[in-house]
């Protein structure tokens, strides 16, 4: 019977190579991303005036030459490929760890990737933690180390990754609280009265939501409140499965409310399976009463309109 000690030492990844060389246009779209102005990534004279070859990869780039892409992740590995991640999940599943969250990642870098460069990686497991108690629940650390060569066999970083597989909790997790500021605490005080309110402006009437300190219509910083009649439609919808959050039921529809006021608001859909949801589809105002300091509105299909 193979145990958690078993795998120390096993490779989970054998040698895989990405599916792309090394590319300028990436490394450009990397760094806008990430606003990182280092001319190094972006200007072939700039980067040579350091003494390096040319345009190189930004060092947090390394991991995304090697992703399979979404397609690749849903169709799976080629059959052997990954028995060994394979096995290691299904013996963590048994024992009931079908929760996962990333703690940290440790990099050591040997040299910058340039262009042409094709990337390959290799992962092994370095260690699985006995049983430890955390705030998630009860779970084992898996500790791996990849190790990232280029097209010579060399290795150009290695990365200590470790994961989370835990046990969730049987208790409902607290709901994650929500960003109250001076704009908005108006309304999450309605709420907890179960009050539906808009902005208005005082000096246009405009209705305004999410809440803000100056009026978009005509400039004007002086506002009050509008009570909500409770009824609008699905405006857009959509149906969250992963990554799942304790304090949530799954599947989670979330959902654009039109209100027949005009404005929006993102919410919760109730009493209605996910494959009822239709754009355009009546709702009236819920509450959900996640704890005694907060209520927030949640939106079931009008009466009639589905179970």
């Amino acid at each position: 019977m193979t145990t958690y000690e078993d795998f120390a030492g096993r490779e989970i990844l054998p040698l895989w190579e990405g599916p792309d060389p090394v590319n300028v246009p990436m490394i450009r779209h990397w760094a806008e991303a990430m606003g990182d102005r280092n001319p190094i990534y972006r200007d072939d004279a700039a980067a040579r005036a350091t003494g390096r070859p040319g345009i190189v990869a930004p060092a947090s780039m390394m991991q995304a030459w090697t992703m399979r892409g979404y397609a690749a992740t849903v169709e799976g590995p080629d059959a052997g490929a990954a028995a060994g991640a394979r096995e290691l999940d299904a013996l963590l599943e048994k024992d009931g760890y079908t929760s996962v969250v990333a703690t940290d990642s440790e990099f050591e870098f040997h040299r910058e990737l340039v262009a042409g460069d094709r990337v390959s990686v290799r992962e092994v497991v370095e260690s699985i933690s006995p049983e430890k108690s955390t705030a998630l629940g009860a779970g084992r650390f898996v500790t791996t180390v990849r190790t990232y060569t280029d097209q010579d066999g060399e290795v150009v970083a290695v990365q200590r990754w470790r994961l989370l597989r835990f046990r969730p909790k049987a208790a409902r997790a607290p709901r994650p609280r929500p960003a109250v500021n001076r704009d908005n605490a108006f309304w999450f005080e309605a709420a907890r009265e179960h009050r539906l309110v808009i902005q208005r402006c005082a000096g246009c009437g405009t209705l305004r939501h999410p809440p803000g300190p100056c009026c978009p219509h005509c400039g004007s910083f002086d506002w009050d409140a509008a009570e909500a009649s409770g009824r609008g439609q699905v405006y857009s919808f959509v149906v969250n499965h992963h990554p799942r959050h304790p304090a949530f039921e799954y599947p989670l529809i979330v959902a654009v409310v039109e209100l027949d006021e005009g404005t929006r608001l993102v919410t919760n859909l109730v009493g209605v399976e996910p494959g009822e949801v239709e754009i355009g589809m009546p709702v009236v105002l819920d509450w959900l009463d996640a704890d005694p300091d907060l209520s927030l509105p949640v939106f079931r299909p009008q009466s009639g309109i589905a179970a």
